[in-house]
């Protein structure tokens, strides 16, 4: 038996005006997802605790089984090890995204989705800057380059390997930017009382200053594009140890994702990371590579995980024409392609097809809640005659703990 994880990210939502009052879910043309929501064990599932934050980090954690209550040090710290980058004890990390301001507001958390190439530079030059240089070794902070909007910033170990004085102390509270856009960001910056706090909140208010008159950014204005005239630091947090992946299933895996977030989790619990050329985390993502991947990675190993974040970043950036796109982009060029491939194969397979969270077009952030799940086994097809999108979920089969979805597909 083969196994396939098929995540598309913030694909679960509400009803939508603009859809004759439909999800995009149930508006969008997604033949295969209801084929294997019609011929499998189909329902809700609740992947983030409802006293626990919406996201991606403590949603994939939950799916792939381990309870975001104990496994959860920080989304950062997950992406970090996406990278390779060795964290020591008391060490923090931090998401670091170049984002757009506007009269006071942000208005884009990823600065229209930069060029990796672009944004590498634009950082790399900022913590070169001789004042920004002076305020980050003050606070003990290196940056690494995340080829995206996404860059990644470490804070406290020295060249002895012993915590900074500064990253003693209780973490400070930042803000996603993505969950507040539009909103006058000097007052999201961090407030506390604290040497790191006032380090980090000089750090962005500098960095705007700089970044604001950067030719780079001046160019991106006169051509139509919104600049990256600031950064983020968020997601603030300490590596965890977790379980391995063969220990708690008795299987081997990889993980398939152009998101660092998704890849760290794979990491730390022992998947392989398969990196596919062309993955942009983006709606231009490369579908069919990840597609190739997958069928590849599942001649070495029993699971295989592919993620897709286009429906997310899409519903952040208030594309609702562009989150359709994605979904049915997920079906025809993911889910169809990987369905009729195992199906000519000489082999039964499983696929538990899922959403991690809801994201909201009405207020282009995350939301708690249940989201569709759907488990196909070819080898005991059913006929539940259901769709998949979330109003036929909630007539299906409710799991309440989103850590036992895994333990469900491998019949554990």
């Amino acid at each position: 038996m083969k196994y396939v994880l098929i995540i598309g990210d913030g694909m679960a939502d509400d009803l939508v005006s603009e859809l004759k009052n439909k999800t995009p879910l149930q508006y969008a043309k997604t033949p295969t997802m209801d084929k294997l929501a019609s011929l499998g064990v189909f329902g809700n599932v609740l992947t983030v605790p409802n006293d626990l934050t919406a996201g991606s980090d403590t949603a994939i954690l939950s799916i792939f089984g381990y309870d975001p209550k104990d496994s959860y040090g920080g989304r950062a710290a997950l992406e970090a090890a996406a990278m390779g980058i060795k964290m020591s004890k008391g060490d923090i990390a931090y998401r670091c995204n170049m984002v757009t301001f506007e009269d006071g507001r942000i208005i884009s958390h990823s600065a229209d989705s930069i060029e990796g190439d672009i944004s590498d530079s634009l950082i790399t030059e900022l913590f070169n800057n001789a004042e920004i240089k002076e305020i980050a070794e003050k606070a003990s902070i290196k940056i690494y380059p995340g080829n995206s909007f996404r860059h990644i910033a470490i804070q406290g170990a020295g060249k002895t390997g012993e915590a900074s004085t500064e990253t003693k102390q209780v973490l400070t509270k930042l803000t996603p930017p993505h969950d507040n856009l539009f909103k006058p960001y000097i007052n999201l910056l961090p407030t506390e009382n604290t040497e790191n706090a006032k380090m980090l909140r000089t750090l962005m208010l500098k960095a705007h200053e700089i970044l604001d008159k950067h030719p780079i950014n001046i160019e991106r204005k006169a051509k139509g594009k919104l600049p990256a005239n600031g950064i983020w630091f968020w997601a603030e947090g300490e590596a965890k140890e977790l379980p391995r992946f063969s220990d708690k299933y008795n299987k081997t895996g990889a993980v398939i994702s152009a998101v660092p977030l998704c890849q760290g989790i794979g990491v730390l619990i022992g998947l392989e990371k398969i990196i596919v050329k062309g993955a942009t985390g983006e709606l231009n993502t490369n579908y069919e590579g990840k597609v190739e991947a997958a069928i590849e990675a599942l001649k070495t190993h029993d699971f295989v995980a592919v993620h897709v974040e286009a429906p997310d970043e899409c519903t952040h950036n208030g594309d609702l024409k562009g989150k359709i796109q994605a979904i049915e982009w997920i079906d025809s060029r993911i889910v169809a392609p990987i369905y009729d491939k195992l199906s000519s194969a000489d082999t039964d397979f499983k696929i538990l097809l899922m959403t991690d969270h809801r994201t909201l077009i009405s207020t282009r952030s995350h939301a708690n809640g249940a989201v569709p799940y759907t488990i196909y086994d070819s080898s005991k097809e059913l006929n539940t005659g259901l769709h998949f999108n979330e109003h036929d979920a909630s007539n299906g089969e409710y799991i309440k703990d989103g850590t036992k979805l895994l333990n469900k597909l491998f019949d554990k």
